[in-house]
């Protein structure tokens, strides 16, 4: 791994949505945190759109006053230069990279298509010396192209250079399941298929589609959300003990839980998928999902997804895990949740409940809660479930800024490395087949409700 502070940070397609939403605010944040306090970032940016200076500046002023505020925000928002560029043209990236100070890193907010005629050109340009390349999800749009992208990046950059972002492994919530895996003797031991009956990972969101058509509909929530963001927190859930928390060992053990995943059955038997229909979340009437700007009909892009895997090793072999993710539903709910086998014997004279023992990861808001049988009230033989919860605190930094820290420090950590992305899409890759050749129905469920009333 490199030592060298990245000195530049070079956004191709810095005109877009992604710059501006995600990009731009996670990197005020950032500056205005007491990162290195003495760093200073040069911010590049190139797109295709001819922006003047000015354009370009008020750009950047807005998207870091939603981010943070200081001196060396200010200062690398009036330092801060754009390009209009074709990032696919090796000359236009030799005269791009010339302006660097230092080592720069690419921060690739393009299209995966993109992004691989990018690379492409950058073969033919000398590269300076410990540059980072970062990566926007999804990393190819299926296994063939992941691998193609793999070898294509090798001959640009060292592995340990290359950051594939997935910017759930920056927020605190995801990441506060290593604090509850190992900082709890209470939980590891249970930690098993001795112990464990199934889990559910679980992101549904009452948002609809929000004007992302243009990506939305290509990708679809298996690929949107499960391929990437479940799998990597599906891995770290667990994911075997490790004896520190750095890159090559935390990524080696998430790549041992992915290595062994697969499908829980066929396709058809370990997958659902549906999409919303008309409906009403709270005071608003959505439209149905087939009917929003920009949707093309006749892809039959889902918006609810569900898969259920088993990780086939000596710790997890027979536990179903189930992935859902899902768009316009009524009940947002964001978790992790561990069920547990019964009680070898319930004693007789206890009565009442016996449910169950449950651990739940929240994210959004962060918790740990656990699910328990206690004496009620009254009658102490008499059993009742309690629920208590923690409520666990935010980190300082917004999941874009903890992934711009490791990019800037040029500390892989929280990137995703190359072959753990391929094994996310042979894991995904028989569903999405069997998707596209219609062999799983796609079901409808209004917006605003818990989904299909089949699936419950």
């Amino acid at each position: 791994m490199t030592t060298s502070q990245i000195e530049t940070l070079v956004v191709l397609g810095a005109d877009g949505d992604l710059t501006r939403r995600l990009l731009l605010p996670g990197l005020a944040s950032l500056l205005g945190s007491d990162w290195s306090e003495r760093r200073s970032v040069q911010l590049l940016g190139a797109g295709l759109s001819e922006l003047g200076d000015k354009q370009w500046r008020r750009r950047v002023d807005d998207a870091f006053a939603r981010g943070g505020h200081g001196a060396r925000v200010s200062r690398t928002a009036q330092r801060s230069r754009y390009r209009a560029c074709d990032v696919t043209s090796s000359e236009e990236l030799r005269s791009l990279l010339a302006e660097c100070d230092g080592a720069p890193a690419l921060f690739f907010a393009l299209p995966p298509a993109i992004t691989a005629r990018a690379c492409r050109a950058l073969q033919l340009v000398e590269l300076p010396e410990d540059t980072v390349l970062a990566m926007e999800k999804p990393f190819g749009t299926d296994g063939a192209t992941a691998r193609e992208l793999n070898e294509l990046v090798s001959t640009l950059v060292p592995e340990t250079q290359v950051f594939r972002v997935d910017h759930f492994l920056g927020r605190s919530d995801v990441l506060n399941l290593l604090g509850a895996r190992f900082a709890n003797r209470l939980l590891e031991p249970v930690w098993n298929n001795q112990h464990v009956e199934s889990i559910e990972i679980v992101y549904d969101e009452s948002l609809g589609l929000e004007g992302r058509a243009g990506y939305y509909d290509k990708a679809g929530a298996l690929v949107d959300m499960l391929q990437s963001h479940l799998l990597q927190v599906m891995a770290l859930l667990m994911m075997d003990p490790i004896s520190r928390v750095d890159e090559r060992e935390l990524r080696d053990a998430k790549g041992q839980v992915l290595r062994a995943t697969r499908l829980r059955g066929t396709p058809r038997e370990a997958s659902r998928r549906a999409r919303y229909t008309t409906g009403v979340i709270g005071n608003r009437k959505l439209p149905a999902y087939s009917r929003e700007p920009g949707v093309d009909a006749s892809r039959r892009t889902e918006t609810l997804a569900e898969l259920t895997v088993e990780v086939d090793t000596w710790r997890w072999t027979g536990v179903p895990v189930t992935l859902r993710s899902g768009k316009a539903l009524g009940r947002p709910r964001k978790e992790a949740v561990v069920t547990l086998r019964p009680t070898p014997h319930l004693p007789d004279g206890l009565r009442g409940n016996d449910t169950r023992d449950q651990i739940a990861i929240g994210f959004k808001p962060a918790r740990l809660a656990l699910h328990l049988d206690v004496s009620g009230p009254g009658d102490p033989f008499d059993l009742e479930a309690a629920s208590p919860v923690v409520e666990l605190a935010e980190g300082d930094l917004p999941a874009y800024g903890e992934v711009l820290a490791g990019l800037l420090d040029s500390d892989p950590l929280l990137a995703v490395r190359g072959d753990n992305a391929e094994e996310c899409w042979r894991i995904v890759g028989p569903v999405v087949d069997a998707w596209r050749d219609g062999e799983v129905p796609l079901d409808t469920y209004p917006a605003g409700s818990g989904g299909p009333s089949s699936w419950r």
